[in-house]
């Protein structure tokens, strides 16, 4: 089946096709550091992360590049705010993104360029739109001459008399208020680079668009982001770049927002979820779940009942592998997964239909298990691993298998240890006949959460429910 994925510009599923055989090429727009993140921010790079997979799984060779902002309006509001310089903000927050994202599983990017390190590209490509009529130099600000460019809004399909963008502060000398802003003069006390143009700063989407050109040149193939980004920032990078002369992104593809009570989860509206608290509640394992299995173009409604919903899926499956093992030994990951599952994910990467196949292959499993039949329960658990890894989920990958991390860790640890201690005492009631003694340990567990199972290797814990 060929891959296919819906794009934006489009506004339906096309089938992919790359511009280089056997290759393909992603931009993902990353964070702006101003804070670190919370999990609506990471959703992104951990939906393209599974696209990335996919893409591998499937013979590309992918060239992935996502971008960080570090200088922008709101990293030098807090700056102001805080009294710290605005680079030291912008590279503590960069780090915070990093490590949200190795958490979450997330590849590292094939490069990450920041804004700050690609000047020069900016100032050369804006010396173009100028010279070409396309973009023009006022009060130490440089415009992008929107109606210099015939198809602008063609990405959000708005018609521009309709649009209302007023100008930003110290945005002087614009010929036209829906002109945007590639450049902005600086203001005292503020960063700055000096420039033909003038001692400033780069605006959102200039950044964007000098840094694809750099690392992917005229064409590519995938440009990605929020839907949020739809308009003004993916609007704008197509005019800069295509007035430049480059074809750009030959499709688009956006996520869909994560939400609380309805509305997108930000920190202006006081209701994000940091990233670093929320893998002290939760193994990482649960949130990659959870934030991963819901298709990326379908809106996330946060919730912490959602959140054990997906901890009790996922632990029916980690269930299924642990028991398989028990009863066939280690199993690899099978070399190919179930043909069911690579239509899904080649249908516009549908990862909820991809998922039902895995629950049917655990239930399959786990009815190989009451049947003892070891060959079945070993296919099960091979194609069960091949499924979750294409996934970045297979729980006994070696980035998961060490189960929680920091503080969490040690916790589990030490529980181990003591139901482990408290399971010796029962193994040894058993073996002195005295079974009131063993069941009542075994009643004590489960009243505590915890539920026991009888194994051929001995007795197993897990948290009762799972």
């Amino acid at each position: 089946m060929t891959l296919r994925l819906y794009d934006t510009s489009a506004r339906q599923i096309r089938d992919f096709s790359p511009l280089e055989p056997g290759c393909v090429s992603i931009y993902l727009c990353g964070a702006t550091v101003q804070a670190p993140p919370h999990i609506g921010h990471v959703r992104s790079g951990l939906n393209f992360d599974i696209m990335r997979r996919w893409f591998a799984y499937r013979g590309y060779d992918v060239t992935f590049i996502r971008n960080v902002t570090d200088i922008d309006d709101k990293i030098i509001a807090k700056s102001a705010e805080q009294g710290r310089p605005w680079w030291a903000i912008g590279y503590e927050n960069e780090r915070a993104f990093d490590a949200a994202y190795q958490a979450l599983g997330c590849l590292p990017p094939t490069n990450e360029p920041r804004a700050t390190g690609h000047i020069p590209e900016m100032v050369e490509m804006m010396q173009v739109l100028i010279d070409r009529g396309h973009a023009y130099a006022a009060d130490g600000n440089v415009y992008f001459d929107v109606r210099s460019f015939g198809d602008y809004l063609a990405l959000s399909n708005q018609e521009l008399d309709n649009l209302l963008q007023p100008a930003g502060e110290g945005e002087t000398g614009k010929r036209d208020p829906r002109d945007f802003a590639m450049w902005k003069a600086a203001k005292p006390g503020e960063p700055c680079w000096e420039t033909p143009f003038g001692p400033g700063r780069p605006g959102w989407h200039l950044e964007c668009s000098a840094m694809a050109h750099k690392y992917l040149g005229r064409v590519f193939d995938i440009h990605g982001g929020g839907v949020d980004l739809v308009f003004p920032h993916h609007e704008n990078e197509i005019a800069q770049s295509r007035a430049f002369g480059d074809d750009f992104a030959r499709y688009w593809a956006h996520n869909a927002w994560v939400t609380m009570s309805g509305e997108k989860m930000s920190k202006s509206l006081g209701n994000s979820v940091l990233v670093s608290e929320m893998v002290k509640q939760w193994r990482p394992l649960v949130l990659r779940y959870y934030l991963g299995t819901p298709h990326y173009r379908s809106t996330i409604e946060y919730s912490a009942e959602s959140l054990r919903e997906a901890e009790s899926a996922l632990g029916r499956i980690e269930g299924f592998l642990q028991r398989g093992i028990e009863l066939a030994g280690q199993v690899a990951p099978a070399a190919q997964v179930p043909a069911a599952f690579a239509a899904a994910m080649d249908d516009d990467f549908a990862v909820p239909q991809a998922l039902a196949v895995v629950h049917t292959t655990v239930r399959q499993g786990n009815a190989a298990l009451a049947d003892g039949d070891t060959t079945a329960v070993a296919t099960a658990v091979a194609e069960v691993r091949a499924m979750l890894g294409v996934l970045g989920m297979d729980p006994l990958a070696a980035e998961w298998s060490g189960g929680a991390s920091g503080a969490g860790a040690r916790l589990e640890s030490v529980v181990d240890s003591l139901v482990g201690l408290v399971l010796e005492q029962r193994q040894a009631a058993r073996a002195r006949k005295d079974y009131a003694t063993a069941d009542a340990i075994r009643d004590e567990l489960k009243r505590a959460g915890l539920a026991v199972e009888d194994t051929p290797a001995g007795p197993r814990w897990e948290l009762a429910g799972e």
